[in-house]
Protein backbone atom coordinates (compact mmCIF):
# COMPACT_ATOMS: atom_id res chain seq x y z
CA UNK A 1 0.00 0.00 0.00
CA UNK A 2 1.22 3.56 -1.19
CA UNK A 3 1.71 6.08 0.98
CA UNK A 4 2.28 10.04 0.39
CA UNK A 5 3.88 12.76 2.27
CA UNK A 6 4.12 16.51 1.16
CA UNK A 7 5.68 19.19 3.08
CA UNK A 8 6.31 23.20 2.93
CA UNK A 9 9.15 25.46 3.84
CA UNK A 10 9.94 28.88 3.56
CA UNK A 11 12.78 30.70 1.61
CA UNK A 12 16.29 30.02 3.30
CA UNK A 13 17.45 33.10 2.31
CA UNK A 14 14.78 34.82 4.81
CA UNK A 15 16.67 32.32 7.51
CA UNK A 16 20.02 33.18 6.47
CA UNK A 17 19.57 36.92 5.99
CA UNK A 18 18.49 36.65 10.01
CA UNK A 19 21.23 34.59 10.67
CA UNK A 20 23.51 37.39 9.86
CA UNK A 21 21.25 39.93 11.35
CA UNK A 22 21.61 38.38 14.86
CA UNK A 23 23.16 37.08 18.04
CA UNK A 24 22.70 32.97 17.93
CA UNK A 25 20.80 33.05 20.78
CA UNK A 26 18.43 35.56 19.29
CA UNK A 27 18.30 34.02 16.39
CA UNK A 28 16.85 30.38 17.76
CA UNK A 29 14.48 32.15 20.10
CA UNK A 30 13.02 34.00 17.38
CA UNK A 31 12.86 30.42 14.89
CA UNK A 32 11.56 28.66 18.37
CA UNK A 33 8.62 31.19 18.49
CA UNK A 34 7.89 31.46 14.85
CA UNK A 35 8.88 34.93 14.00
CA UNK A 36 11.77 33.90 11.91
CA UNK A 37 11.55 30.40 9.75
CA UNK A 38 12.93 26.99 10.45
CA UNK A 39 15.74 25.78 8.39
CA UNK A 40 14.37 23.74 5.36
CA UNK A 41 16.06 20.91 7.03
CA UNK A 42 13.33 21.09 9.95
CA UNK A 43 10.31 20.75 7.69
CA UNK A 44 11.92 17.75 5.74
CA UNK A 45 12.49 15.88 8.87
CA UNK A 46 9.79 16.96 11.18
CA UNK A 47 12.06 18.16 14.34
CA UNK A 48 11.38 21.65 16.11
CA UNK A 49 12.87 23.84 18.94
CA UNK A 50 11.47 23.39 22.33
CA UNK A 51 14.07 24.72 24.39
CA UNK A 52 17.02 27.16 23.91
CA UNK A 53 19.26 29.05 26.04
CA UNK A 54 22.82 30.25 25.98
CA UNK A 55 24.93 26.66 25.50
CA UNK A 56 22.00 24.52 25.49
CA UNK A 57 18.83 23.54 22.92
CA UNK A 58 16.41 20.84 22.86
CA UNK A 59 14.76 19.81 20.26
CA UNK A 60 11.89 17.26 19.74
CA UNK A 61 11.03 15.22 16.91
CA UNK A 62 8.13 12.29 16.91
CA UNK A 63 9.19 9.35 14.53
CA UNK A 64 6.61 8.29 11.84
CA UNK A 65 7.48 5.44 8.87
CA UNK A 66 8.96 7.88 6.39
CA UNK A 67 11.82 7.90 8.85
CA UNK A 68 12.24 4.31 8.46
CA UNK A 69 14.61 2.15 6.96
CA UNK A 70 14.61 -1.31 5.46
CA UNK A 71 14.20 -2.74 8.33
CA UNK A 72 11.41 -1.06 10.15
CA UNK A 73 13.50 1.27 11.97
CA UNK A 74 14.35 4.84 12.06
CA UNK A 75 17.45 5.44 9.94
CA UNK A 76 20.14 6.05 11.82
CA UNK A 77 20.81 9.18 9.47
CA UNK A 78 18.05 11.17 11.12
CA UNK A 79 19.16 10.85 14.45
CA UNK A 80 22.36 11.55 13.20
CA UNK A 81 20.75 15.03 11.63
CA UNK A 82 19.12 16.04 14.65
CA UNK A 83 21.82 14.97 17.18
CA UNK A 84 24.25 17.57 14.63
CA UNK A 85 21.17 20.04 14.46
CA UNK A 86 20.99 20.16 18.06
CA UNK A 87 24.90 20.14 18.87
CA UNK A 88 25.65 23.04 16.27
CA UNK A 89 22.98 25.05 17.69
CA UNK A 90 24.05 25.29 21.18
CA UNK A 91 27.52 26.27 20.02
CA UNK A 92 25.18 28.95 17.50
CA UNK A 93 23.69 29.78 20.53
CA UNK A 94 26.86 30.98 22.20
CA UNK A 95 27.99 32.81 19.48
CA UNK A 96 27.72 36.82 18.66
CA UNK A 97 26.18 38.74 16.13
CA UNK A 98 28.85 38.62 12.90
CA UNK A 99 29.89 35.06 13.82
CA UNK A 100 28.91 31.41 12.82
CA UNK A 101 29.65 27.76 12.99
CA UNK A 102 29.62 24.74 11.05
CA UNK A 103 30.69 21.14 12.19
CA UNK A 104 34.32 19.60 11.32
CA UNK A 105 32.74 16.27 12.82
CA UNK A 106 30.45 14.05 14.52
CA UNK A 107 30.74 11.11 16.67
CA UNK A 108 27.55 9.08 16.92
CA UNK A 109 26.84 6.16 19.70
CA UNK A 110 23.43 4.41 18.27
CA UNK A 111 22.12 2.91 21.61
CA UNK A 112 18.44 1.58 21.11
CA UNK A 113 16.42 1.50 17.83
CA UNK A 114 13.41 4.04 17.20
CA UNK A 115 10.23 3.47 15.75
CA UNK A 116 6.79 5.30 15.50
CA UNK A 117 6.25 3.39 19.35
CA UNK A 118 9.01 4.90 20.87
CA UNK A 119 7.21 8.36 21.06
CA UNK A 120 8.24 11.67 20.99
CA UNK A 121 12.10 11.81 20.72
CA UNK A 122 13.73 14.86 22.65
CA UNK A 123 17.39 15.69 21.71
CA UNK A 124 19.44 17.97 23.90
CA UNK A 125 22.49 19.69 22.84
CA UNK A 126 24.97 21.34 25.09
CA UNK A 127 28.16 22.97 24.57
CA UNK A 128 31.39 21.41 26.78
CA UNK A 129 34.10 24.09 24.88
CA UNK A 130 33.12 27.49 23.69
CA UNK A 131 36.50 29.23 22.45
CA UNK A 132 37.38 31.70 19.63
CA UNK A 133 38.36 28.91 16.94
CA UNK A 134 36.04 25.73 17.53
CA UNK A 135 33.83 24.29 20.12
CA UNK A 136 32.90 21.06 21.33
CA UNK A 137 29.36 19.71 22.45
CA UNK A 138 27.76 16.44 23.38
CA UNK A 139 24.06 15.57 22.24
CA UNK A 140 21.60 12.75 23.25
CA UNK A 141 17.86 11.53 21.99
CA UNK A 142 15.77 9.86 24.47
CA UNK A 143 12.51 8.68 23.66
CA UNK A 144 9.11 9.30 25.56
CA UNK A 145 9.89 6.75 28.42
CA UNK A 146 13.25 8.75 28.94
CA UNK A 147 15.37 5.82 27.55
CA UNK A 148 18.39 7.05 25.92
CA UNK A 149 18.63 6.25 21.99
CA UNK A 150 21.69 7.61 21.22
CA UNK A 151 24.57 10.36 22.27
CA UNK A 152 27.00 11.77 20.11
CA UNK A 153 29.87 14.90 20.17
CA UNK A 154 31.25 17.49 17.71
CA UNK A 155 34.32 20.01 16.89
CA UNK A 156 32.78 22.73 15.28
CA UNK A 157 34.94 25.41 13.54
CA UNK A 158 33.74 28.85 14.38
CA UNK A 159 34.24 32.12 12.50
CA UNK A 160 33.88 35.53 11.82
CA UNK A 161 31.28 36.01 8.89
CA UNK A 162 32.23 37.81 5.94
CA UNK A 163 30.89 41.42 6.13
CA UNK A 164 28.40 42.28 3.18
Amino acid sequence: MSRERSFSWADPKLTSDAAKSMAGLDLLRAMRDGKVPPAPIAALTGFSIAEVEAGRIVMRLVPAEYHYNPLGTMHGGILATLLDSVMGCAVHSTLPKGRAYTSLEIKVNYVRAVTVGSGELSAEGLVVHGGRRSAVAEGKVVDARGRLCATASTTCLVFDLEAG
